[in-house]
């Protein structure tokens, strides 16, 4: 017999209907726990379903309730451990609220968040957690909650959005950074970071990202504090693979007034300018003193070990998860709002700077 006609035909309501002998619409009614039915015959379909190895259309159902039981979660870059700390932390708090997750990559590529929230409203799902490609290019997003469909943004704000979001306030955390990297004696400090960009990067300019945007804020203000000016050069956007994050990393190295220190926006980019580093024979912290945003295991085990801004990435991520459900319930947003603070720790890759050595 061929497979196609061993292949079980899948179980319908109508086929629970009559193993139960009761009408079809009493047994979906059973079967979605929804509308008047008598606990006799609740009995009889849920055990004629068990019987019959009856698995739900959950589309269907959706249809009936109104109600997929479905998050859908938008997220730049998945490979970043940054967005995987922090998806663990929705998917375990929406599975503990008896929601599944579908979750979309975008690449960090506004016109890819457009289509992916279009498909997981097209699914029906119960409500959004996106963490925006731009702050700035958020109509679709406005749009979402326009339409009343719950919404929480992570990560990143969208504007002058009226949104819950989950965020750590990133000028204090890079204020307090670059203070101390300039006590260490460090005036030429690169920024390194894959946000895209149609130009260098210029004082002032407009930025997509609010994290990165209150990154060089916190920077500049630190340096305005020691009274000494901002190297622009050396913040470099668009440094978008492992290739061109080595060859940014060489260039700010090797160019005639070299950085000192060089901070890595996020933990993914931070491995290629360690492994630039390493290629051109610098030491850390001797020749070169590193910083990096995220905490993960692997920056204990380096020699020396990193320092590091820690954010509550995971904790991010269940209180997205749990301000989406509480509206999904019809619930008012949590007062006063999750809080959310990063911290430094410091270990031993920022050296201290002779006298001799610091460029006024």
């Amino acid at each position: 017999m061929s497979s196609n006609g061993s292949r079980r035909r899948e179980i319908t309501v109508a086929d629970v209907a009559r193993a139960a002998q009761v009408s079809k619409a009493q047994a979906a009614r059973a079967l979605g726990n929804y509308g008047a039915v008598s606990e006799e015959v609740r009995g009889r379909v849920l055990a004629a379903a068990e019987e019959l190895s009856y698995r739900p259309n959950e589309l269907a159902r959706s249809m009936n309730t109104g109600k997929s039981n479905t998050i859908g979660v938008v997220v730049g870059d998945i490979e970043n451990p940054h967005f995987g700390l922090a998806t663990r932390g929705i998917t375990d708090t929406a599975k503990k609220s008896g929601y599944n997750v579908i979750l979309i990559n975008t690449d960090e590529d506004t016109a890819a968040e457009v289509d992916a929230v279009r498909v997981l409203l097209d699914k029906r799902v119960d409500g959004l957690i996106v963490a925006p490609a731009s702050s700035v290019a958020t109509r679709h997003l406005q749009s979402v909650q326009d339409s009343g469909r719950p919404l929480v943004l992570l990560d990143r704000n969208a504007g002058p959005m009226d949104v819950e979001t989950m965020a750590v306030d990133m000028a204090d955390i890079s204020h307090e950074s670059t203070k101390y990297l300039l006590q260490a004696g460090h005036r030429r400090i690169a920024f390194i970071s894959t946000l895209r960009t149609e130009s260098s990067y210029r004082a002032g300019m407009l930025l997509d990202s609010s994290q990165i945007a209150d990154r060089l804020e916190g920077m500049q203000q630190a340096y305005r504090e020691g009274g000494f000016d901002f190297p622009v050069d050396l913040v470099r956007l668009n440094a978008g693979d492992a290739e061109s994050i080595r060859r940014v990393t060489r260039e700010v190295l090797l160019m005639p007034d070299p950085a000192t220190a060089v901070v890595a926006s996020d933990g993914l980019i931070a491995l290629s300018i360690v492994e630039a580093i390493q290629e051109l024979g610098l030491a850390i912290p001797a020749d070169v003193s590193f910083l990096m945003y995220d905490d993960f295991a692997w920056t204990r085990l380096t020699t020396p070990p990193l320092t590091v801004i820690a954010q509550p990435v995971y904790n991010m991520g269940v209180a997205a998860a749990k301000a989406l459900i509480r509206q999904i319930q019809g619930l008012p947003r949590r007062t006063p709002a999750p809080k959310f603070t990063a911290t430094l720790i410091r270990r031993g890759s920022v050296g201290i700077r002779r006298a001799a050595e610091v460029r006024k």
